[in-house]
C-alpha cells in the first residue's frame, strides 16, 4: 500500500491551511508559565532519578559550602603564627597581656585588630595543624567532585529518558492525526517540531536542570553560611538580589518572544527548504531558482533578525549580573575589612565570606545566563506541545468478528465537506457489488478522489454512512478496514532500501518466493533482471534511479502481495509512456481479477471495460453507466470522451 495523495482540502482548505502554504505561523505561542510547567511534568515518570540527583546535589554543594569555611580556618593559622612570631613581645607574656599593653601605649586599634586574633606570642605557624585543615579541605573536595559526577550521571539519565518518552509521544501523535492536519500544515515545519525542536528540549533540559538545581541549593546553602558569620555582611550582601532579580525578569520578558519567533521563523525556513528540496527538478524546469532563492533569502533574514535580537538581549543578563557581583564585592570587602580591624571578625572569617559573596553572586549570574537556555527550551516546548495537543481523528472502536471480506460497498444518502459552510458531497447514493469494477470520471475538484478518501476513512462523513458487506466502516477499526483495502496511486511512494524491500512491504514478513510471484504479476521482473543487483539494487529515498514507470509497476507488485478484497487505483497510469502503460493496463487487469476496484482515471481508453462508470462533477454522480451506454446518452460522459479521443478517432479511420 503507497502514502496516500494529499489532494483536495488544502486549495480551498481552511484559512489556517492557505496561511501555512504562504508560509505564515498557524498559531501564537505564549504560555510561558503553563509550558514550563508542563516541560517540568515530563520529568514526573524519572522522579526516582530526580531524587537521586537532588540528594547528590545537596551533599556535593553542602561540601563545596564547607570548604571556603575550612580554608578560612587555614588562614586564621597562618595569620595567628605570622602575629605570634612579630618581635617586640615581652618575653613569657601572653595574648592578653600583650593586647591590654596595646591598649595602655595608646594603640587601641592595632588592640582591636588583635583582640580578634588567637595567637600564641613568640609561636610562629602551626603546620601540623595547617596541614591537617588542609586535608580536611582536599577531602571535602574529592567528595565534592564524586557526588556532582553521580549527580551528573542520575541528571542525563533522567533528562534523557524524559525525552526519549517525549519522542515516543510526538511519534505515536504523528500516526493519531487525520489527514486534514497534514493537509493544512508544511511538511517541513511538522518535521521542525519532531526534530529540531524536540532537540532543543533536550539541550535546554540537560544544560540546565542539574545546573539549575546545583545552583538553588548553592544560593541557599551560601546564604546560610554568610548569615553564620556575619549577618550584617550577609544583609549587605543581599541588598544586590531584589535588583539582580529586577533585571533578569524585566530582560527576560523582552528576549521571551524573541525566542518564540526564532523558533517559528525555524519551521517556516526548514518547511522553505524541504519544499524546494523535493520540488527541485521543477524549480529548475520553470526557472525559479531566483525566486526560490529570494523566498529562502527573506525566511533567512526573518530568522537571523529574531535569532539575534534573541541572543542579544538574553545576552545582557550575564554582563548585568557580573556587574552586580562586582558591586557586592565592594562593599563586602570594604565593610568586612573594617570588622576585622575593630576585632568583630578574623581575616580567616572575611576571607571566607569573600568567598561566599563570589559562590552567591556566581549561581545567580549562572541561574541568569540560562534564562536564554530556559526560553529558547520553553519556546520549542510550547512547539512540540501544540502538536501534540492537535485534535486526533476519532478513536477507533474494538475489532469487529466478520467473516470473508466479499467487497459489497454502498454510500448511503452520503454527505461531506472540507469547511463547515462549503459543502462537497451531498446525499450520495452508491452501490458496488463484489467483483464489479468501478470507474470514476470527472474534472479536477470535482470530488473524485475524495471519495477514495472516505472509503478509506482518512475522512469521516459528515452525513449518511459508508458500508462493506452491510457493516458501517464508522464501526470499524480503521486498519481492519484498511486491511482489505489495496491502493495504487498516482504519485508513488517508495522508501530507501531494495526493490525486494520495497515490494515486501505489502505483506507481513514475505518470503522472497511470494515477492518473485508478485513481480511477476506486475511485470516487475522483466526491467529488474536487467539490473546489476536485481532485487538487492537499492533505491534511494527520492527513487530517482528507477523511471516513473517502473515505480509504479513496484507499487503494484506491492498491492499484488497484500491480496486486499477492495482495490482502489487512483491515476495510476497517468505518468507513463504508452509501452509501460500497456504493463501496467496489463497488471492492474490481473490484479483487479475477482476484487471490487475503483478506478479513478483521466484517459477515458483505460476504463472502457469498467462495469460501472461514474461521472462525478461538483460532489455529485451526475452519470453512471457503461461505456456504450454513456456514450449513447450524449451527455457529460460523452462530452469527455468526444474532448479526448473524437479527433484521434477520425485520423485512424
Amino acid at each position: 500500500m503507497t502514502a496516500p495523495q494529499r489532494r483536495g482540502p488544502v486549495p480551498g482548505g481552511p484559512p489556517a491551511a492557505r496561511m501555512m502554504m504562504a508560509g505564515g505561523p498557524p498559531e501564537k505561542l505564549q504560555d510561558f508559565k503553563g509550558s514550563t510547567r508542563r516541560l517540568l511534568a515530563m520529568l514526573k515518570p524519572q522522579r526516582l532519578l530526580v531524587a537521586g540527583a537532588l540528594v547528590f546535589g545537596a551533599l556535593g554543594v553542602f561540601l563545596s559550602v564547607l570548604g571556603p569555611y575550612l580554608l578560612g580556618h587555614a588562614t586564621d593559622v597562618i595569620f595567628e603564627g605570622v602575629i605570634g612570631r612579630m618581635p617586640g613581645y615581652p618575653p613569657g607574656a601572653t595574648r592578653e597581656q600583650v593586647i591590654e599593653s596595646l591598649r595602655a601605649d595608646g594603640q587601641g586599634t592595632q588592640a582591636d585588630l588583635l583582640s580578634g586574633v588567637d595567637f600564641t606570642p613568640g609561636q610562629g605557624i602551626d603546620f601540623d595543624r595547617l596541614a591537617q585543615v588542609l586535608a580536611w579541605v582536599a577531602l571535602i573536595y574529592v567528595f565534592a567532585w564524586v557526588f556532582g559526577v553521580f549527580q551528573g550521571r542520575l541528571t542525563t539519565r533522567a533528562v534523557q529518558s524524559a525525552v526519549y518518552d517525549l519522542r515516543q509521544q510526538v511519534e505515536e501523535k504523528l500516526g493519531r492525526l487525520p489527514l486534514s492536519y497534514f493537509d493544512q500544515q508544511a511538511r517541513g515545519e511538522v518535521l521542525s517540531r519532531a526534530t529540531n525542536d524536540t532537540d532543543n528540549i533536550a539541550q535546554t533540559l540537560q544544560q540546565t536542570f542539574a545546573q539549575l538545581v546545583t545552583a538553588l541549593l548553592m544560593i541557599v546553602g551560601v546564604l546560610g553560611m554568610m548569615f553564620w558569620i556575619s549577618p550584617l555582611l550577609a544583609l549587605i550582601a543581599l541588598v544586590t538580589v531584589p535588583l539582580s532579580i529586577w533585571l533578569t525578569t524585566v530582560i527576560g520578558k523582552r528576549s521571551q518572544p524573541q525566542f518564540v519567533a526564532q523558533w517559528k521563523t525555524t519551521g517556516q525556513l526548514n518547511g522553505h527548504i524541504e519544499e524546494m528540496f523535493t520540488g527541485h527538478t521543477l524549480v529548475k524546469v520553470f526557472g525559479r531558482q531566483d525566486e526560490a532563492a529570494a523566498t529562502f533569502r527573506e525566511h533567512n533574514e526573518k530568522l537571523y533578525a529574531s535569532s539575534f535580537r534573541a541572543q542579544f538581549v538574553s545576552g545582557l543578563i550575564q554582563p548585568a549580573m557580573m556587574f552586580i557581583g562586582n558591586v557586592n564585592y565592594v562593599l563586602v570587602a570594604v565593610v568586612g575589612g573594617l570588622r576585622v580591624a575593630s576585632g568583630t571578625l578574623s581575616l580567616g572569617e572575611v576571607q571566607a565570606f569573600i568567598q561566599y559573596s563570589r559562590q552567591f553572586s556566581q549561581p545567580l549570574t549562572q541561574v541568569a545566563s540560562m534564562a536564554n537556555l530556559v526560553q529558547s527550551g520553553v519556546a520549542s516546548a510550547e512547539r512540540v506541545f501544540a502538536l501534540l495537543d492537535a485534535p486526533e481523528q476519532s478513536p477507533d472502536p474494538a475489532p469487529l468478528d466478520l467473516p470473508a471480506v466479499r467487497g459489497r460497498i454502498a454510500f448511503e444518502n452520503v454527505s461531506f465537506r472540507y469547511l463547515p459552510d462549503k459543502p462537497l458531497i451531498e446525499n450520495l447514493d452508491l452501490t458496488v457489488e463484489p467483483g464489479q469494477t468501478v470507474a470514476i470520471v470527472g474534472p479536477t475538484g470535482a470530488g473524485k478522489t475524495t471519495l477514495v478518501n472516505l472509503l478509506m476513512r482518512f475522512y469521516d462523513v459528515t452525513g449518511g454512512r459508508i458500508t462493506m458487506d452491510g457493516v458501517d466502516i464508522a464501526t470499524m477499526p480503521r486498519e481492519q478496514l484498511r486491511e482489505q483495502i489495496g491502493m495504487v496511486l498516482q504519485d508513488t511512494w517508495l522508501f530507501g532500501g531494495t526493490i525486494a524491500d520495497n515490494i515486501g512491504y505489502g505483506a507481513s514478513s514475505p518470503s522472497p518466493e511470494l515477492i518473485r510471484q508478485a513481480s511477476e504479476a506486475a511485470h516487475v521482473d522483466g526491467f529488474v533482471r536487467m539490473l546489476p543487483d536485481g532485487f538487492d539494487t537499492t533505491i534511494d529515498e527520492e527513487g530517482s534511479n528507477v523511471s516513473a514507470g517502473q515505480k509504479q509497476l513496484v507499487t503494484i507488485a506491492r498491492a499484488f502481495l497484500a491480496e486486499p478484497s477492495i482495490l482502489i487505483l487512483d491515476e495510476a497510469t497517468s505518468s507513463v509512456d504508452t509501452r509501460t502503460e500497456v504493463l501496467i493496463q496489463r497488471a492492474m487487469a490481473t490484479l483487479r481479477s475477482g476484487r471490487t476496484s475503483f478506478v479513478i482515471a483521466h484517459r477515458l481508453s483505460t476504463i472502457r471495460d469498467a462495469d460501472v462508470i461514474l461521472v462525478m462533477e461538483d460532489g455529485s454522480i451526475v452519470e453512471q453507466g457503461t461505456h456504450d451506454s454513456l456514450i449513447a446518452k450524449g451527455g457529460a460522459y460523452a462530452r469527455l470522451y468526444s474532448a479526448q479521443f473524437a479527433q484521434a478517432v477520425a485520423e485512424v479511420d
